[in-house]
C-alpha cells in the first residue's frame, strides 16, 4: 500500500490520524456471536415475497414519499405519543452523528460559557464518544459503579460541571446489558433539563428488555427516544429511528442529508413491520435462549455471568485474552471487551444465538477456560 504523502497528511485532522477505524472481526466459517445480531433468517416464503417487492422498486429514482409511509408505520409500531414526530437515520449511528452536529454550538451565557459536550455513563456504546470527537466536541464519560449501576452522584455532578448539550442513557446498556434504576434516571433527566440540555434514551435492545421508556417520554420536552431495527432482525438494512416532541425533531431533522434512507432500506423496513409478528416470535425465542444460556454459564467454574435485558450476556472469566483466543481456535467468535474500560477487566460479551449456536459456544468456552 502506497503511503500518503506528508503534504496531503497535513490536510487530515491530527485527531483523525490518531484514531483507529471501527474494527469488524473476520467471521468467515465462525459461529458468529460478536455483534448482537438476530441469528434467524426470514422464512423462505417471506424471502421470496420480499425479493419480488425489492425487484419492482424504481432504483433509477431518488427515494420519494414512501419514506413517510415507513415513518407512520414505525410510529404506530412503537406506540409514539400524540404530538411527537419521528426521524429516520441510516442506522442509529447516523442519528448519533447528526445529534452531535446539530448541538455543536459555541459557548454562550445559556451554557455558562461551557463549550458544547456530550456526556454518557461508561462503559457504554462507543459511538457516543466517537461522534463527539469527530464533531470536535468534548466527551465526558462517567464511570458506572462496580456492579454496572449508574453512579447518581457522579452523573449529577458531571452535569452541573460540564453542562453538556446531550446526555445519552442506553436502556439497556451496551455492553453491560442491564437496565438502570428508573428513579435515578428521572433525577438525571431532570438535572439535564434544568440546565437546558437534551437527554437521549437509546433503546437499541428494546425487543429483549422487560421495560421501555416510551411510557414516560411525554413527561419531558427535552427527551428523545432512539431505537434501531438492527436488533429487531434487520442489521443488514441499517435503519434507525428517533422520536420526540415535534418542534424538537424538526430542528434536528434540518441537518439530516437528503435521501439518507434508500428505497431498498425503506421497503425492507416496511416489509418487516408488516410482518412484525414473525420477528416477535424470534425475539421471544431469543429471550428463552438467553435464560437457558445464563443458567448454563452460571454452572461454569470461574465464570461470572451478569444478568441481561438484551440479546447479549457479559461474562467475566479468569483470563479474557486466553479464553477469547481459545474460542476463536474452536471457530466461535465473541467480543473481547476487557480492554474497553477498567470496569470490564477480563470480560467477554456473548451474543445470544440459536440453541445450536449457544451449545457450540458453551462447549468451546468450557474447553477454553
Amino acid at each position: 500500500m502506497t503511503a500518503v504523502s506528508p503534504q496531503l497528511m497535513q490536510r487530515i485532522r491530527q485527531d483523525v490520524q490518531s484514531m483507529h477505524a471501527y474494527a469488524i472481526q473476520d467471521s468467515v466459517g465462525m459461529v458468529k456471536l460478536d455483534a448482537m445480531e438476530n441469528p434467524y433468517a426470514l422464512p423462505h416464503a417471506l424471502q421470496v415475497e420480499l425479493g419480488q417487492r425489492l425487484g419492482a422498486l424504481a432504483l433509477n429514482r431518488y427515494p420519494d414519499g414512501r419514506v413517510n409511509d415507513l415513518r407512520a408505520a414505525l410510529a404506530s409500531y412503537a406506540g409514539m405519543p400524540k404530538d411527537f414526530d419521528i426521524m429516520l437515520g441510516n442506522g442509529s449511528d447516523e442519528l448519533i452523528s447528526l445529534l452531535a452536529m446539530a448541538c455543536d454550538v459555541p459557548p454562550s451565557e445559556a451554557s455558562h460559557g461551557k463549550p458544547s459536550s456530550i456526556l454518557a455513563p461508561v462503559p457504554g456504546f462507543v459511538m457516543y464518544a466517537m461522534s463527539a470527537q469527530l464533531q470536535g466536541l468534548a466527551f465526558h464519560g462517567v464511570p458506572l459503579t462496580a456492579d454496572f449501576e449508574l453512579d447518581e452522584a457522579a452523573m449529577l455532578a458531571a452535569i452541573e460541571t460540564h453542562r453538556p448539550s446531550i446526555v445519552y442513557l442506553a436502556y439497556p446498556n451496551n455492553p453491560t446489558a442491564n437496565l438502570w434504576d428508573d428513579a435515578v434516571i428521572e433525577r438525571i433527566i431532570e438535572a439535564q433539563g434544568a440546565q437546558g440540555g437534551l437527554v437521549v434514551m437509546d433503546e437499541a435492545y428494546q425487543p429483549f428488555a422487560s421495560k421501555s421508556y416510551i411510557d414516560r417520554i411525554t413527561r419531558h420536552h427535552h427527551v428523545l427516544l432512539m431505537r434501531t431495527l438492527s436488533k429487531f432482525g434487520l442489521a443488514g438494512v441499517r435503519l434507525g429511528y428517533m422520536m420526540g416532541p415535534k418542534a424538537l425533531i424538526a430542528e434536528i431533522d434540518k441537518v439530516r442529508p437528503p435521501y439518507n434512507i434508500s428505497v431498498l432500506n425503506c421497503e425492507c423496513a416496511l416489509f418487516a413491520i408488516e410482518h412484525a409478528d414473525v420477528f416477535a416470535v424470534q425475539a421471544a425465542e431469543l429471550r428463552i435462549q438467553r435464560g437457558l444460556l445464563l443458567d448454563a454459564l452460571c454452572q461454569l467454574p470461574g465464570v461470572h455471568a451478569f444478568k441481561s435485558e438484551a440479546n447479549m450476556i457479559l461474562v467475566r472469566v479468569p483470563d479474557a485474552a486466553r479464553t477469547f483466543a481459545g474460542l476463536r481456535e474452536r471457530k466461535v467468535l465473541v467480543k473481547n471487551v476487557s480492554k474497553m474500560h477498567p470496569l470490564l477487566g477480563n470480560c467477554l460479551r456473548l451474543t445470544v444465538g440459536t440453541a445450536d449456536e449457544n451449545s457450540q459456544m458453551l462447549a468451546a468456552l468450557k474447553a477454553s477456560l
